[in-house]
């Protein structure tokens, strides 16, 4: 069923967010203190990020800001931004750890591609992004409108470049009711099912491409996802299937539609802040930067891919993309091609943790 109008708070405009800032949180000194007390005290050269458990960190203060965040990211605007971090006091191996354990506290880390890695950082690497295996987090591109493959993102904040690297952020459901209003006609091929290419990360158990529609509901809820880059990389793959003009003309408008500028939100992530969004109501992008030419000084964030344990059912065609649907469960991220028994074991105690439905099994 094609939706005429959404009526929720993650429906906002740019200023919407300028008036009201509640998605906007900010570290006093007590809770800075304890980031940095319990990293120093749980930091094990011994352990990989696998190794750490919730435990692990002594965070009591950090935690009534944290949930407070997510809370508005979950059932809110879909965006919340915490400042205030110790970036100074900690080695960047350290600001990762301080940023990992957030998501111990926050669901299941997910994977995030070819290698299995569950942190990814966000630097330039040399990477190609419009390729049919680039992913942006590795360039320095002006990086597509998109939504990431997990119900929760955190991108926290550690070396900023000398220029550019804004990161931009746009509401789906807004950009749905304005294909509403503007081009009815259009809208309708939003919901239809489109080819969304894997990059090349897939599992052995996965194929090149997923099917899925911009938009989607379930249960009452309404879901988006969209990713340009990935949808124009699988029509260059054999045997998925071909855009027509129509269903290609409408995915453009929809993407020209969030770049708008009273639907596009810009904001500087400044050294020592998070940002976290909700991938199913929030799309997120970013400029292109120029960057230091000391490796010290080069940008530098620490991006989680998250499976919260109050997540909602999800709609059956998200089952390829996020191997499982049911509400509070293990699910998204990007297994790739090293995902064994040590990951599975992490995950499962991640999510005993978190008093979690554990769907490694799918």
């Amino acid at each position: 069923m094609v939706l005429n109008s959404l009526k929720h708070p993650s429906n906002w405009r740019v200023a919407d967010l300028e008036r009201d800032q509640r998605w906007i949180f900010r570290i006093d000194a007590g809770t800075r203190q304890e980031m940095i007390d319990a990293v120093l005290k749980a930091e094990d050269p011994n352990k990989s990020l696998l190794d750490y458990r919730r435990a692990d960190f002594a965070l009591s203060k950090t935690l009534v800001t944290l949930g407070a965040a997510l809370e508005e990211v979950k059932r809110g605007l879909g965006v919340a931004l915490i400042k205030g971090l110790p970036r100074q006091e900690l080695t960047a191996k350290q600001f990762e750890i301080l940023t990992w354990s957030l998501g111990l506290y926050s669901g299941v880390p997910r994977p995030q591609g070819k290698d299995t890695h569950y942190i990814s950082a966000v630097k330039d690497a040399g990477m190609t992004y419009r390729t049919g295996t680039g992913r942006g987090y590795s360039s320095s591109a002006e990086l597509d409108f998109h939504t990431d493959s997990s119900d929760v993102v955190f991108l926290s904040c550690f070396n900023q470049a000398v220029s550019g690297g804004k990161t931009i952020v746009s509401s789906s459901m807004a950009g749905h009711d304005a294909m509403a209003r503007e081009y009815p006609e259009q809208l309708k091929w939003l919901y239809e099912p489109l080819a969304f290419s894997r990059q090349g990360e897939g599992a052995p158990d996965e194929g090149p491409y997923v099917m899925q529609p911009v938009f989607s509901q379930q249960q009452g809820k309404w879901f988006g996802r969209w990713n340009w880059n990935r949808v124009r990389s699988a029509q260059k793959i054999e045997g998925a299937p071909q855009l027509c003009a129509e269903q290609y003309a409408a995915l453009e408008q929809f993407d020209q539609i969030v770049r708008r500028p009273d639907i596009a939100f810009e904001m500087w992530l400044e050294a020592g802040d998070v940002q976290i969004v909700n991938s199913h109501v929030t799309l997120h992008s970013r400029t292109e930067f120029q960057d230091h030419e000391d490796p010290a000084l080069k940008r530098l964030l620490y991006r989680l891919w998250i499976a919260p344990p109050d997540s909602d059912v999800l709609p059956e065609c998200w089952r390829d993309l996020y191997r499982a649907c049911e509400a509070g469960s293990v699910r998204g991220g990007i297994r790739g091609f090293s995902y064994d028994e040590r990951c599975a074991q992490f995950e499962a105690r991640q999510a005993q943790d978190c008093a979690m439905r554990d769907a490694a099994a799918h």
